[in-house]
């Protein structure tokens, strides 16, 4: 597959969150005791200093940074993050990749489309269903939905199926802590999540050569959802999601791949069976239910060994081994423990 990568004269330097303020914010997190890495780069240190930390301590690592349109409830809410022990030691990839090289076939298939079509998506106002088995079903207005949660930023690495990386500073909030506030029945396997269906704001959904079938589906067993590394993100880089990242709320699950991390979520269903996830029926052969990252699984058209760390060009492709679930192995691993990974990837 050619993947198109944007040349870094066609990014100003304005956009790019500058050098000197990444390592402002790491000197930061070091005298914090924040940096007590694991053996991958992730943090989960027992530091209560992170949380301590509001948006008071944090607002100048962002300040290069636009704040797009969004309800002002929403603005607020997402400048109240705090840090969180969820980061890597990782250089983060610049503003402008992370919201101008993305997948969201929703508004078109090359690289650059969403953030040229979904300039006018409307996320104001919005809603998310929430049905099946759980004990307090309905209709949720984002607000109510997003309100009693705390807000916190994770820095976590992305890895795409097309075999490019990011790493990207999220702002949002638990997934499991969400979940439990709905209350799922015994009956509940599975997490089956959809994104808004919309043709008049969404022209890919419309094009009759879409190979696959809308609105899109993805999934995850309950336990997977309920680990304490699955996200709701409803911010990037301490502002909120441009509509190209999935705005207004998107799930964001770093140990698999990214199609996996649904964008525009407007209905939440738990379920006893597996769902029918939109890549696994498009192409199941090339797109599992699970999507574990996984660097001895090829995918069928290209190896998934390694990996190119955007931003990258052809000069300097910045490539780097891919590790098994990401890096996040000893958070996740015991998720598939007795499972043949080469059959269920």
């Amino acid at each position: 597959m050619l993947i198109k990568t944007k040349r870094t004269s066609d990014v100003s330097s304005s956009e790019i969150t500058s050098e000197s303020i990444y390592q402002q914010r790491r000197d930061f997190l070091k005298k914090s005791g924040q940096y007590a890495f694991a053996s991958l780069g992730l943090a989960l240190t027992g530091c209560s200093d992170a949380s301590d930390k509001t948006v008071a301590s944090v607002a100048s690592d962002y300040q290069d940074i636009p704040q797009l349109p969004a309800p002002q409830w929403l603005k607020e809410k997402v400048s109240t993050y705090k840090r969180s022990d969820f980061v890597t030691d990782e250089k983060l990839t610049p503003y402008a990749n992370v919201t101008q090289y993305n997948n969201f076939y929703e508004f078109g298939y090359e690289k650059t489309d969403p953030a040229e079509h979904a300039k006018d998506f409307v996320t104001d106002p919005w809603s998310v269903v929430i049905e099946g088995a759980v004990e307090k079903p309905g209709t949720y207005h984002l607000e109510d939905l997003i309100r009693p949660e705390m807000m916190e930023e994770r820095i976590y690495r992305l890895r795409c199926v097309e075999a490019w990386s990011m790493v990207i500073p999220w702002v949002g909030f638990s997934l499991s802590n969400m979940i439990k506030r709905f209350q799922p029945t015994s009956k509940a396997k599975f997490v089956e999540f959809t994104t808004l269906y919309d043709p008049k704001q969404m022209p890919g959904q419309k094009s009759r050569f879409s190979s696959i079938q809308y609105p899109y589906v993805e999934g995850l067993r309950l336990d997977e959802a309920m680990n304490p590394l699955s996200f709701m993100s409803v911010g990037v880089y301490g502002k909120t999601l441009p509509p190209q990242n999935g705005a207004p709320v998107r799930l964001v699950i770093p140990w698999k791949y990214g199609f996996k991390s649904i964008k525009s979520i407007v209905k939440i269903r738990f379920t006893e069976t597996m769902p029918d996830t939109t890549w696994a029926l498009s192409a199941p052969r090339e797109y599992g239910f699970y999507a574990n990252v996984n660097p001895n699984v090829s995918h069928p058209r290209w190896s998934q060994a390694s990996e190119r760390r955007l931003p990258a060009t052809l000069l300097s492709p910045n490539r780097r081994d891919t590790l098994m679930f990401n890096g996040y192995g000893d958070e996740v691993a015991h998720l598939y423990k007795g499972m043949d990974l080469q059959r269920f990837y």
